[in-house]
Parts: structure tokens; C-alpha cells; sequence
């Protein structure tokens, strides 16, 4: 119990120094932040699946060691 109380302090004195006057303009709210940040990893992931399934086919044009046909057929 006295953990949620500290916390609860904690809070409430962070939002009252967040009300005063002269900490008002501290920059951009983090809404536009966390917005970048999820466009950023959509893109990533995006760029990972792209890139995956590129490989994937690439990688399924190369010649089996020993198909027939390949040029690697035993003798």
C-alpha cells in the first residue's frame, strides 16, 4: 500500500509541475511522436516482408545439386 501511495505523490506532484505557467511549452506533445514512430515500423516491416519474399524467390530459381537437368547430376 505504501508503494501505490508513493506512486500516486509521484503523479500528482509531475502533473502539478506540469500545470505551472512556466512549464507549459516544454515542445510537441507526444502523440505526433508515438504517429512517426508506428509509420516508421509499419515501413520496416513492410520493407522486411518485400525483401523476405524477394529472397524467397530468388532462392527458389537456383539449381538443385543433382536435379536432373541441372548440370550437377552424378555420373
Amino acid at each position: 500500500m505504501r508503494l501505490v501511495t508513493y506512486l500516486y505523490t509521484a503523479l500528482a506532484v509531475r502533473l502539478a509541475e506540469l500545470r505551472r505557467d512556466d512549464q507549459r511549452d516544454r515542445g510537441d506533445s507526444p502523440v505526433p511522436t508515438a504517429v512517426i514512430i508506428v509509420g516508421l515500423a509499419a515501413a520496416a516491416v513492410a520493407l522486411t516482408i518485400a525483401v523476405s519474399q524477394s529472397v524467397s524467390a530468388w532462392m527458389g530459381d537456383l539449381p538443385v545439386p543433382g536435379a536432373p537437368g541441372t548440370g550437377g547430376e552424378p555420373e
